[in-house]
């Protein structure tokens, strides 16, 4: 039953690796030649300024680039995490209803409500039990991961006070004065 599902993600895992493996292959002569250009610099200072300023130097060179790097992947970083927390405020987990998630908690009890008025509806909540029964590990595996995406009820004390008026999409306002009237 299962097989499927495991070579699918065998291939993959290893189309996953070679590519890599290929990226790391183009990469390799690159790093080589980064280590003889460094080496030729070396030789070049130290016949020019002598061994003990050229080392200094270089020391002082790879210290700026490694900084540099630093900065680099900082800066990246920052802007993902950014990305990240704007994704996270953008997500439609966090506008599902009240009514909605009621709903969604008192369904699994109206369908069986709606099983028991069926004819058969009794023989077949037996057998599905009985099937449950024998795949328990699996059943509680799925209810494990249903209850990660069970909704959860917003309240106020989430730090949320980002609209702090009660806004009426369809009524009048009545802060507003009219001329008409007594």
């Amino acid at each position: 039953m299962f097989r499927g599902v495991i070579n699918s993600a065998k291939n993959a895992a290893s189309n996953l690796a070679v590519k890599y493996l290929a990226r790391a292959s183009v990469a390799v002569p690159f790093v080589l030649a980064a280590g003889f250009a460094l080496a030729g610099l070396t030789v070049l200072l130290s016949q020019r300024f002598g061994s003990l300023t050229a080392y200094w130097v270089m020391a002082g060179g790879l210290c700026v680039a490694g900084i540099l790097a630093a900065a680099f992947v900082s800066a990246k970083e920052h802007k993902e995490e950014a990305a990240e927390i704007e994704a996270e405020k953008s997500d439609t987990s966090s506008t599902v209803s009240d009514a909605a998630a009621e709903a969604i908690s008192q369904a699994p009890i109206a369908l069986l409500g709606g099983i028991f008025t069926i004819p058969g509806g009794p023989a077949t909540v037996l057998s599905t039990a009985r099937v449950i029964g024998r795949n328990w590990p699996m059943a509680v595996l799925l209810v494990l991961i249903g209850g990660l995406f069970w909704p959860t009820r917003s309240t106020a004390d989430d730090g949320d006070d980002e609209l702090t008026v009660q806004l009426r999409p369809n009524g009048p306002d009545p802060d507003i004065r009219s001329g008409i009237g007594p």
